[in-house]
């Protein structure tokens, strides 16, 4: 916990009135986030506690103070942090071109309940800062559970990375499998259930799904590496893979073609290009399952 670290020497935002603000929060109650986590009516009982990676380097230490959506908070040291590895339902926070996604509210509950006026740690799995100045973190609560897992193992929040923050994803994968099954939290919604790969209608485009299909093919054209997930390629599911991408999958798969006949499921932003297509940028957005 050095001085030296980014984080540390940012005045503190937390006042008297800043602190009478967020204690209470709008509306949260115990009964609040019962009702969040058994919203679908048939699901397993609630995890309450996910031990930290063993390898989770911590440096910091800092309260809670506000909880702005259900991967973003505020520190006393004036930090607004990220939680990296997760994705919550967003929502619009006044942004009139963002509208809010089902379970968003439910979400931002799950971790105001969880954390707010509660002591965290932090650690680093990559960079520490994205581009909004938000910093980058994984957070351990005082009594040591992790806030990240325990998101993703109660259905509050989809594992969601960056080529630049890896470390712990795979781990979050196997909590999220988990919890899909149980059909915790968001994974009651259908907006959130796994798309097949020969479903030529994967909608809504423009959102972050998880797609399920086997490896028919796979080829090079102009540097870019496509897998190709039925048999015409123009217009059936494709991932794509850029040339500067391509050097963070040598370890796993030196020769794409191991990858064709296998089971896959892959994670991204879905757009259309010659029927719908998500780029990969790194190894954890693609999953072999058999």
């Amino acid at each position: 916990m050095t001085s030296s670290h980014p984080w540390h020497n940012r005045r503190s935002f937390m006042s008297a009135a800043l602190a009478a603000g967020v204690m209470a929060g709008p509306g949260i109650t115990g009964s609040g986030i019962a009702r969040a986590q058994d919203m679908s009516g048939n699901q397993e009982a609630a995890v309450g506690m996910v031990e930290p990676p063993e390898d989770l380097q911590i440096v910091g230490e800092a309260e809670v103070i506000k909880v702005i959506d259900g991967d973003t908070v505020r520190l006393s040291t004036g930090q607004e942090v990220r939680l990296v590895g997760i994705q919550a339902p967003k929502l619009s926070l006044g942004r009139r071109e963002v509208a809010d996604w089902p379970y968003g509210n439910q979400s931002r509950e799950a971790l105001l309940f969880d954390l707010i006026n509660r002591n965290v740690r932090y650690g680093h799995a990559g960079n520490l800062m994205d581009r909004h100045g938000r910093g980058l973190a994984h957070l351990v609560r005082d009594d040591g559970n992790w806030v990240q897992g325990w998101m993703i193992a109660n259905g509050h929040a989809r594992v969601y990375s960056f080529p630049d923050n890896r470390l712990f994803v795979r781990r979050l994968q196997e909590l999220e499998i988990a919890a899909r099954a149980a059909r915790r939290g968001l994974w009651a919604l259908n907006l959130y259930a796994i798309r097949q790969a020969t479903d030529k209608s994967i909608k809504p485009y423009s959102f972050f799904h998880l797609i399920e299909g086997q490896v028919q093919a796979t080829g090079d054209a102009r540097g870019w590496r496509y897998l190709n997930f039925g048999p015409d390629w123009k217009t059936d599911f494709t991932v794509a893979i850029k040339a500067d991408d391509q050097r963070r999958f040598r370890d796993e798969w030196p020769d794409w073609e191991t990858l064709v006949n296998r089971q896959v499921r892959v994670r991204g932003w879905v757009y259309y290009h010659n029927g719908p297509a998500i780029d990969v940028t790194h190894p954890e957005q693609i999953e072999v399952i058999g």
